[in-house]
């Protein structure tokens, strides 16, 4: 039996009155790239959010059901969102490195958190950056800013920025949109080992990059849950002909 790690029941989400999300319900499971597809203002990126609670940052937000991970509702008061973001690692479309060292990038977060020793956060760089497939690119500049690297090499800085957090899951927002095909694999090569020690939910507007990397894969139509299951269930026989249309291309 699958072990379940997020449970989403009846939940919704509205900018105002307005709804982006609909009576999701959906399960997702330890250890599993799950990637959400659909065309634009489907709520996929706003799922993400809600997930780790960046949504409360948007005026004007408000959820209706129930999210559980670990088996703990998210959205009572007695969570410690910050914890939680720790928890749901980030990383979105455009690579945001820090304007400093390569080597910096990487320990500021832990260094936050109250990690001093010199040995110890050396360990870190060098398994967070192995990880996310830049070590062997970057061992010999680590002192030389992260504004210098090419756009792939920062997003995985990014990604490596997160795992140095010890997050328990990855969301990724269109990770490669902006990338050339060779970055974009590099990416896709570093999700699939990843996925031995993460739950990895991945958004992607590339459904090719779906069939290529996920698991399991779900289809976001207008805030609503169309349907999920595994990835070559759904691109060679779904079970909704809007799935089927939109893989195809017919619309999005």
């Amino acid at each position: 039996m699958k072990d379940r790690a997020i449970q989403v029941v009846k939940f919704s989400h509205y900018y105002g009155q307005q709804p982006s999300l609909k009576n999701l319900n959906l399960d997702i499971y330890r250890k599993e790239i799950l990637s959400i597809i659909g065309p634009a203002r489907s709520g996929k990126s706003t799922f993400l959010t809600c997930l780790n609670r960046l949504v409360d940052l948007v005026p004007a937000s408000r959820v209706e059901g129930k999210i559980f991970i670990d088996g703990q509702d998210i959205y009572q008061p007695e969570v410690e969102v910050a914890a939680l973001r720790r928890q749901l690692g980030m990383v979105f479309a455009t690579p945001v490195p820090l304007p400093m060292s390569i080597y910096d990038n990487l320990v500021f977060g832990p260094k936050l958190q109250g990690q001093t020793n010199r040995q110890e956060l050396d360990q870190l760089v060098e398994d967070c950056l192995e990880k996310a497939g830049l070590w062997a690119e970057v061992k010999d500049r680590l002192k030389t800013s992260a504004l210098k690297l090419s756009g792939g090499q920062q997003q995985r800085l990014c990604l490596a920025r997160v795992l140095a957090l010890k997050p328990e899951f990855i969301l990724l927002d269109e990770p490669t949109s902006g990338l050339d095909p060779i970055s974009t694999m590099k990416i896709e090569d570093t999700l699939r080992l990843l996925k031995d020690e993460y739950t990895i939910i991945l958004v992607t507007n590339n459904t090719k990059q779906a069939a290529r990397v996920a698991d399991r894969t779900a289809f976001f139509l207008m805030g609503e849950l169309v349907e999920v299951n595994e990835t070559e269930i759904v691109f060679t026989r779904p079970a909704d002909k809007r799935t089927e249309s939109y893989i195809e291309g017919k619309f999005g």
